[in-house]
């Protein structure tokens, strides 16, 4: 948690007019939504302005295809804007598991060579990495880091990994099953010193961090615009600086592909890149109504308060402290534990997450580590202090019923 723990409610966030923040949204109203950092949500404007810009290109595609690299490159500067970085080394991808993919396809192993990884990286992109090594006869090496590990503790794990056989690194700046942070910057540092690319997997990052490429010491960076940016889905940027840059085309060739990186990531034959385009509404939405800095807090105050709630409903039926040492905590997301019997792996945890959404009605995230089922909260404006304090009431009760039952 905060270094100083929420235990008062956080005062509701509203819209200019006094409306609830949630009215900004379409969200179902019979649904409590929990989970924001799986999938995002998208303000009414921002849909409003792709639904706007589909008619347009539905109305004349041949006029909106040939044009659409301009626009989408004119976009990349707003958006570049928001994360801090330079347009010309912004590519747009459709998510930060695309963009991984491309730094995969740019890499050709020596027989032998290594790719390092750790145990909290995301599943889809350390497969991704598993199908590279098995294509050239390499191997994928686990960094352990511990839940608890502190920023030192996360980097010696990871660059204990390091040989003269490693190729590549991938690291996730929050990760995603444990809501927690690692020292990208340090790794990035060290790897560079002995001549090893690194991909930050920062899909969590846009919107969650104020910089999120500050001090940046790797060659490649993803993040998906579409989680707390809000942007629509399928929007994520794909930030390269390191010598992989000029390898880097996109998982589509086209007609651009003789261009230079990033504007061959800009013609993509006929693929809708309405969300690219209508990004920058969501950034704004967030910033012209609460700006960033106090909509962040606000998110962070309340994954505190929620997981002080929430955490002590767990614990009074069994004793059992729910609350969790993370290491390196991040913003508007936190870790509760569930209790024994409850998401001991990910297919267990996935199937506790559509149970609670078909029977209780909440969107919620569940996850696992080391075996040990979890409850990962993730804050956004539009939620309350009443979508936590009803799943402590209504749904705690019933998962340690369902907890006694397995």
């Amino acid at each position: 948690m905060s270094e100083t723990e929420v235990t008062t409610a956080p005062r509701p966030l509203l819209l200019a007019d006094g409306r609830p923040a949630d009215r900004a949204w379409s969200l179902d109203p019979a649904l409590k939504h929990l989970n924001h950092g799986s999938f995002g949500a998208v303000p009414l404007v921002a849909q409003d302005r792709q639904e706007l810009l589909r008619v347009e290109m539905e109305r004349s595609p041949v006029v909106w295809f040939p044009a659409l690299p301009q626009r989408l490159a004119a976009a990349r500067v707003e958006l570049a804007d928001f994360l801090r970085v330079s347009a010309g080394d912004l590519a747009l991808v459709p998510n930060a598991s695309a963009g991984a993919s491309v730094v995969y396809a740019a890499l050709t192993l020596r027989p032998g060579g290594e790719i390092v990884v750790t145990d909290h990286g995301y599943g889809a992109v350390t497969m991704g990495a598993e199908r590279l090594a098995r294509r050239y006869g390499g191997r994928v090496r686990t960094a352990r880091v511990p839940l608890d590990a502190d920023a030192d503790q996360a980097y010696e794990a990871v660059v204990a990994e390091l040989c003269d056989a490693t190729e590549l690194v991938v690291v996730d700046q929050i990760t995603s099953a444990t809501a927690r942070r690692f020292p990208v910057e340090r790794i990035g540092a060290e790897a560079r010193r002995r001549g090893i690319p690194v991909l930050v997997d920062g899909a969590h990052a846009p919107g969650l961090l104020a910089e999120p490429l500050a001090d940046a010491t790797y060659d490649v960076w993803t993040g998906n615009l579409h989680k707390w940016g809000c942007a629509p889905r399928g929007t994520a940027a794909l930030v390269a600086r390191g010598p992989l840059r000029d390898r880097l085309y996109p998982l589509i060739d086209s007609w651009a592909a003789a261009d230079p990186f990033p504007d061959r990531f800009d013609q993509q034959g006929t693929v809708d890149a309405t969300a690219y385009l209508a990004a920058p509404t969501s950034l704004a939405f967030v910033e012209r109504t609460w700006g960033w800095h106090a909509a962040r807090r606000y998110m962070d105050d309340l994954a505190d308060y929620g997981a002080r709630v929430i955490g002590s409903a767990l614990a009074e039926p069994t004793g059992a402290d729910s609350a969790v040492d993370v290491g390196m905590p991040v913003p508007g997301m936190r870790l509760v534990r569930l209790p024994d019997g409850l998401a001991a792996d990910r297919v267990e945890a996935d199937a506790l997450r559509d149970r609670v959404a078909l029977e209780l009605g909440v969107e919620a995230a569940f996850t696992s580590f080391d075996g040990i089922g979890y409850m990962r909260l993730s804050a956004h404006v539009y939620n309350t202090a009443a979508d936590y304090e009803y799943f402590a009431e209504k749904c705690v009760p019933v998962l340690g019923q369902w907890a006694r039952e397995n």
